[in-house]
């Protein structure tokens, strides 16, 4: 790692922005991840309402959690509107690889069709910083190749778990995710984590999953559970809503009624778990 700390004002341009993390590293911080990280993640190319989030998701500890180095080969799966995107891309550009997959321009969907569109777009807006991102399809059982076989160190996904079990593919992104890793590799989950005293709904419709169903589901594909964390915990989310998950923001999904009882209670609580994809199997 040989990048370093620099003070990132709004309206430093990307190019200028990488060109500083290349300078040598500080003494405290001789891997230069934290430093990088924590750069960029209140970085001029974010948006208020993307930085805003940061005290409730902890992208730079959870990332460091997981171990990551800037020489990496990353797969983050299904980043959405590239809340992740945004850390991720610009960490691993000069020395490792993002791949960003989950978006096809020939799905029979038109919400991913739209959803790609928009992250091309987004990826656009800064290509100092994105012009080395890959995007690969995935949708099981047909499109499944989200990086070549066993070329992953590491794969990420963010509050995901619950849209495969409801979509009936979770055990084809499992498993997909399994062969893009390298023997040795790593898994990083995020995901709401529910009441284990309510049993599983396999579907997931309010949007949590037991924490023990999740490491059921990566077990079966063939990790081995390595550590868990409680960086994104969130005591105050009673998980009990009627319009479930997105009751909470950052979604809100009942608007202005309880408004601020919800902001008060912030994101939801998340379980955070790294799993080991085994040497052998």
């Amino acid at each position: 790692m040989t990048k370093a700390f620099v003070t990132i004002k709004t309206g430093l341009c990307c190019a200028a922005m990488l060109a500083a993390m290349s300078s040598p590293v500080h003494a405290e911080d001789p891997h230069g991840a934290k430093t990088v990280l924590s750069q960029l993640a209140i970085g001029p190319h974010r948006s208020e309402a993307n930085i805003a989030r940061n005290v409730y998701r902890h992208p730079v500890e959870t990332l460091l959690f997981f171990d990551l180095r800037d020489d990496m080969t990353v797969v983050e799966i299904t980043p959405g509107g590239g809340w992740y995107t945004e850390i991720l891309a610009p960490f691993l550009r000069d020395q490792g690889q993002y791949y960003a997959a989950g978006f096809d321009e020939e799905s029979n969907s038109e919400f991913v069709r739209k959803g790609t569109a928009r992250f091309k777009a987004k990826l656009a807006e800064h290509p100092a910083l994105y012009d080395k991102v890959v995007m690969t399809p995935l949708a099981p059982p047909d499109k499944t190749e989200i990086a070549p076989a066993a070329s992953a160190d590491m794969v990420l996904t963010f509050r995901n778990v619950h849209n495969w079990m409801d979509a009936g593919t979770v055990d084809g992104v499992f498993a997909a995710m399994f062969a893009a890793l390298k023997p040795g590799g790593m898994l990083g989950v995020v995901e709401h984590r529910g009441n284990p005293a309510i049993a599983q709904d396999p579907k997931a419709k309010s949007g949590y999953v037991n924490e023990a169903y999740v490491i059921t589901l990566a077990e079966k594909a063939g990790f081995k559970l390595a550590d868990k964390s409680e960086i994104n915990a969130n005591p105050n989310d009673s998980k009990d809503y009627e319009g479930g998950v997105w009751t909470l923001p950052p979604t809100l999904r009942l608007k202005e009624q309880d408004r601020e009882r919800y902001l008060g209670i912030g994101e939801s609580d998340r379980m955070t778990l790294k799993f080991v994809k085994p040497a052998t199997r």
